[in-house]
């Protein structure tokens, strides 16, 4: 009896406690994030400018100079090709369900972007319905006059145009604020909510910047949980309408790690590349070597096909991944 009333004292401290925690605020710090400090991104331009991160430049050239030579650097846009998968997203995905209650693009909300978004720009969650409908609204117009410039060079403004939106889009990206603010913190009720004046990283301290005064340690920084938030563990069931894309990190935990791995995607993509914040993957051929094993085998033959002797090359290949992950992914 003496232990059933301690672990109901037990208990009573502890709802108490958790009571008490969320009387207080949950998460303390909420309202010091970056987005609660500037409040909803009202346009595309708002959004780009809440998370600029040009003050960054001036003491980190190097690594900006990889940043954006990274594929994060042009996450909606990519090459064209990326854009162009957004906009088939768009018709063929939420445009085209019975239940999204999407008929036109004025229809859009944040929510439906979030099955590309969540990943490709999570900070569009720090916007307004009204930018989801002004993006898909870009995409669309880049699109038709990128078009119209193609099969038309000579058509001025179909060029300045494509040209311009597609400027638009590039500056839309996984930038620096992303990893080293927004996305620095995973465990927001134990650990806080990451400051809007505040850069994480590995040290806490001053941060010369008048904008980004303090440095604060990231836990994650160098932790795989950091990239895995937007590389996946597969399926996005949190969303009313779940999508599968990027499958990297539930391979890495299950896979990988599960089985004594100890490298983590900083390890490899950063560090042991020598590739730093370009972080970049199957495009690249030093990664490429990293990640597969490749023996092939290769000896001239004959066979007898009906009476006649012909020419025959056999060849075998071997190939092994040694990534810490499935591959290909996304």
């Amino acid at each position: 009896m003496k232990s059933l009333k301690i672990i109901s004292l037990t208990a009573m401290v502890l709802c108490l406690s958790a009571s008490l925690a969320f009387a207080l605020g949950a998460g303390v710090g909420r309202d010091g994030t970056i987005a609660a400090k500037r409040g909803k991104a009202e346009s595309l331009q708002q959004l780009i400018d809440m998370y600029d991160v040009s003050s960054c430049v001036g003491c980190h050239p190097n690594n900006h100079e990889d940043w954006n030579e990274s594929p994060h650097a042009r996450s909606i846009y990519g090459t064209g090709r990326a854009a162009a998968t957004m906009i088939t997203a768009m018709k063929n995905g939420f445009m085209s369900w019975d239940y999204s209650g999407v008929e036109s693009t004025k229809d859009i909300k944040i929510e439906h972007w979030m099955g590309c978004m969540k990943c490709h720009l999570p900070q569009l969650a720090d916007a307004t319905d009204a930018v989801a409908v002004e993006l898909a609204d870009t995409l669309l117009e880049w699109y038709d006059n990128a078009i119209a410039a193609a099969n038309n060079p000579k058509d001025k403004k179909a060029v300045e145009t494509s040209t311009r939106l597609a400027e638009t889009l590039t500056s839309l990206n996984i930038n620096c604020l992303i990893c080293h603010n927004r996305n620095a913190i995973t465990h927001k009720w134990t650990d806080g909510y990451p400051q809007h004046d505040t850069v994480y990283g590995y040290n806490d301290g001053d941060h010369m910047d008048d904008q980004f005064s303090k440095s604060k340690r990231s836990l994650i920084m160098n932790e795989a949980i950091l990239c895995g938030q937007c590389h996946g563990l597969g399926p996005n069931l949190e969303l009313d309408n779940p999508t599968q894309c990027a499958t990297a990190y539930g391979s890495y935990l299950w896979a990988y790690q599960a089985g004594g791995g100890q490298e983590t995607c900083q390890d490899c993509h950063m560090r042991k590349s020598g590739l730093g914040h370009k972080m970049v993957s199957y495009s690249n051929k030093t990664m490429q070597e990293m990640a597969v094993d490749f023996e092939v085998q290769a000896y001239a033959s004959q066979w007898l096909d009906g009476s006649t002797l012909r020419p025959k090359t056999i060849v075998n290949v071997s190939m092994v991944n040694r990534a810490g992950h499935g591959i290909p992914d996304g």
